[in-house]
């Protein structure tokens, strides 16, 4: 239900914790890409797919690091946060994590995978993680907007 997925949205630690673990995956794989696995990449031409799906879990790892420190401060751009700003914000964290683990996770699987039947179910995971993205960017413009009365 609706009221379980707002329990379920990530809070100011939590926040900090997905975005720590999530950097230091991104910076392990990039260098995996870049040094471990750069021939077989190159070979099969993904490795400007793992580029992409580095570079995309990198910004919305920062994205999520300065959500959570606006939740942990109470404030966004000199505003004191209202409960529904502080809701959007915990909802745009939550949909910023889902998209990295759909868009970049399939990539990278994909770039193993692609050709195989297994990968025929990553396909459409890599479009509905670009939709979180988009949803969690709308998210932060709704709470920019907010004027403290909710929606």
């Amino acid at each position: 239900s609706f009221c379980t997925l707002l329990g379920a949205m990530l809070n100011a630690k939590w926040s900090m914790v997905v975005a720590g673990m999530s950097g230091a995956a991104g910076v392990a794989l990039g260098a995996f890409g870049a040094h471990a696995l750069k021939e077989k990449l190159v070979a099969k031409g993904n490795d400007g797919k793992w580029a992409t799906a580095v570079q995309y879990q990198m910004v919305h790892t920062l994205a999520v690091l300065v959500i959570s420190n606006m939740l942990s401060n109470g404030v966004a751009g000199g505003a004191k946060l209202s409960p529904f700003m502080r809701r959007r914000l915990s909802l745009a964290a939550t949909l910023f994590t889902t998209g990295i683990v759909c868009f970049s996770g399939s990539i990278y699987l994909l770039c193993f995978y692609g050709g195989t039947p297994q990968a025929k179910i990553l396909g459409p995971i890599t479009p509905l993680g670009g939709l979180m993205f988009i949803f969690g960017w709308l998210s932060l413009v709704s709470t920019a907007l907010d004027d403290g009365k909710g929606l």
